[in-house]
């Protein structure tokens, strides 16, 4: 059931798979610290491996700046050695903690449609 508007020629299934895998690093392998910040949490999130390292770095600011608002909330992102900060604050800062790192990770229903830009060969964090 392909889309008939497709332009096969920029399909970059490629670049999807890169995606997963560093969904894969952030989720499994980096090491986060939570600390609790005035209205919510700064989460550090860190590792020595350079590809994992990379992978969070690649993950964390573009979530932020496509989340930050979402929910309420503001969501900032800074590179820091070994990964990257993701600070989160907003009304309900127990909820922020409770969900932690990860759950901030997966808020917001846009990721369907961010895998189909990239397997599309689309880049959904060019500005």
């Amino acid at each position: 059931m392909a889309d008939p508007t497709t332009d096969w020629s920029r399909v970059d299934i490629e670049a999807l798979r890169q995606h997963l895998i560093d969904m894969d690093n952030v989720t499994l392998r980096a090491r986060v610290r939570l600390e609790e910040v005035e209205g919510g949490a700064r989460f550090e999130a860190t590792s020595e491996d350079a590809a994992v390292t990379t992978s969070i770095r690649a993950m964390v600011p573009a979530h932020a700046e496509t989340m930050d608002g979402v929910e309420g909330w503001t969501m900032q992102a800074a590179e820091i050695p070994g990964g990257a900060a993701l600070v989160v604050t907003g009304a309900d800062p127990d909820r922020i903690r409770a969900l932690g790192f990860i759950g901030m990770m997966t808020v917001g229903m846009h990721h369907q449609a961010h895998h189909l830009a990239l397997a599309a060969g689309q880049n959904p964090h060019a500005h």
